[in-house]
């Protein structure tokens, strides 16, 4: 075994072991030699260069060069998209209830399928500062655009905070149940997740985590609000007390638009250990398109823009967000039609036998399994009949699913459903 450091040496030189004299066999070396500033540390050895390389070729496999972290890291389990859905039951991606992704199921305003129609250059790189969708937004949040990054989904903005953030064997605050690519961007990042769940009633354990970044010292903590999967919201006395210790601030404000709460994007002028994450994947339908975008204090943002993928939010995506925030109307009215059918899905809910729905803040609802049922087969028995919902394999949430809000028909067709399994 050895290190060889080689600079501007126009050949190599190797010292044949208790010779003293300079030779080109390549067995039994041990020396220390300085030519031209090349420096060559070797150890004794007794193959051949032919034994070694023969040896090398027959151990070498793809995954050796894979980080030894990775090799072990579970892969996310995203949800299904239609056309697999589709196929898989045998049913027309229209005759699908998708009720099991959080997804806008009345799709973005008009204005964006005509932009999407008359796209002009979509043969050129995109904007890599995104300048018009940042200024597009400085307008819709009140906050200007030289705090404001854009990405491609609020996921790319998570892994990039991680990547600037965080060195391997660092560590982040999780406060499960919540989003799960928080641990999963860390998990391959080469982070430590500490886990401070939340209480029963899903509110966060805010002394325990005081108490875990005293002991821990983490870099950074993950919040959502409101928080997927069961839809609390954080109130400012709980944010302001976690913004009071010393570590940087995640807010992930996904699904912000539900809850009747205004946007903490402001607060990133006055905290500076404060990240606040939105998307357009909710409040606009353009999950599929991928857009997201995060208020950053202007000491931390310098840092993200040069660690950035330069074309990261691409042509269709930019114009397609510029064009729903065109439309504030149809994005309120859209907001208001699914608060007002995720009131009447609560009530529904409530009246089943077997089901136990907590309050929410968000599009969608939380419901606990009970009297003796098994979540997943319940989760089983709705997709034969063509509803989608999501269940847990967690700890946390074992015994519980979660239903994504939809148009009243939709609604209608979830509830005939589960009658069927009364």
């Amino acid at each position: 075994m050895g290190v060889i450091d080689l600079c501007n040496a126009p050949f190599l030189c190797m010292i044949k072991s208790g010779a003293g004299k300079r030779s080109n066999e390549s067995s039994n070396v041990c020396c220390v030699l300085e030519l031209n500033k090349a420096r060559i540390f070797a150890m004794d050895s007794t193959l051949s260069v032919k034994q070694v390389r023969e040896e090398v070729q027959q151990t070498l496999t793809g995954d050796s060069f894979i980080r030894p972290h990775l090799r072990k890291l579970s892969p996310y389990q995203p949800i299904l998209p239609f056309e697999v859905l589709s196929t898989r039951f045998g049913r027309k991606p229209e005759d699908i209830i998708k009720l099991d992704a959080n997804e806008n199921p009345y799709g973005p305003p008009p204005e964006v399928f005509e932009a999407l129609g008359t796209l002009k250059f979509p043969y050129i790189y995109p904007d890599p500062e995104s300048r018009r969708l940042r200024a597009a937004l400085a307008e819709d949040s009140g906050l200007e655009s030289n705090y404001i990054l854009a990405g491609c989904g609020a996921d790319e903005l998570i892994d990039l905070i991680m990547r600037c953030v965080l060195d391997p064997g660092d560590k982040i605050v999780d406060c499960p149940p919540t989003f799960t690519m928080y641990e999963f961007d860390a998990n391959v990042n080469g982070a430590v997740v500490l886990k401070v769940p939340r209480n029963s009633d899903f509110s966060l354990d805010v002394e325990r985590i005081a108490e875990i970044v005293e002991l821990e010292k983490p870099k950074c903590i993950f919040l959502t609000s409101p928080n997927n999967p069961d839809g609390s919201i954080i109130n400012d006395e709980i944010l302001s007390k976690i913004l009071s210790l010393p570590i940087l601030v995640v807010l992930d404000e996904a699904y912000i638009e539900f809850s009747g709460v205004e946007s903490r994007m402001k607060w990133v002028k006055k905290h500076e250990n404060l990240i606040v994450l939105r998307t357009f994947s909710k409040r606009a339908g353009l999950a599929g398109l991928r857009v997201g975008y995060g208020a950053f204090p202007s000491s931390i943002i310098e840092y993200l823009w040069r660690a950035k993928q330069p074309y990261n939010v691409s042509v269709a995506a930019e114009v397609a967000a510029c064009a729903a925030l065109e439309n504030p109307t149809y994005l309120k009215n859209v907001k208001d039609a699914l608060v007002l059918e995720r009131d009447r899905l609560f009530k529904l809910l409530k009246e089943v036998p077997f089901l136990n729905p907590h309050p929410s803040y968000s599009n969608f609802i939380l419901c606990e399994v009970t009297c003796g049922r098994d979540a997943k087969k319940l989760k089983e028995d709705l997709a034969k009949m063509g509803v989608m919902i999501r269940h847990y394999n967690n700890k946390e949430l074992k015994g519980y699913v979660r239903v994504s809000v939809g148009k009243p028909e939709h609604t209608d067709a979830l509830m005939e459903c589960l009658s069927r399994l009364c």
